[in-house]
């Protein structure tokens, strides 16, 4: 990301400023005044900023309570109990790797069914290369 741009803005809010500085010095003094009281005045008018302060609601199951009396100071969990929520976790990353591995054992069978029905048969490997017999065999069926 370039920030070239950013650079061209500046230049350009720097090149604006030098000629209202440079114009502004040769207004008359009457219409310099008027600006400095309409500045004045315009400052006067401004309304005050609101201050604002970041309020994080939770926003889950039981989060109603954080509207009413405030809920009671839970003791800290121990580690164990921690670790016992963490269970679950593992039990699914385990199903997910034994799932993986199962079905790679599954593609393996298959593909060495398939090698041994090739070398098994009366046809050289050749024969399944060429595309004529490929045409052959699905004008076949």
């Amino acid at each position: 990301m370039s920030s070239a741009p950013v650079n061209r803005e500046h230049e350009f809010a720097l090149k604006v400023r030098r000629a209202l500085d440079e114009r502004a010095a040769a207004l008359p003094a009457a219409t310099a005044d008027r600006l400095a009281v309409a500045r004045r005045a315009a400052l006067a008018r401004k309304k005050p900023e609101a201050a604002t302060a970041p309020v994080f609601v939770p926003a889950f199951a039981g989060a109603a309570a954080a509207y009413g009396t405030p809920p009671a100071s839970r003791p800290q969990t121990s580690f164990a109990r921690r670790l016992l929520r963490a269970w679950p976790l593992a039990l699914l990353l385990a199903g997910l790797v034994g799932i993986a591995y199962w079905e790679d054992m599954q593609r393996t069978a298959e593909l060495a069914d398939i090698d041994a029905a090739m070398l098994s048969d009366d046809l050289p490997l050749n024969a399944y290369l060429d595309h004529g017999f490929n045409a052959y065999l699905s004008h076949a069926r």
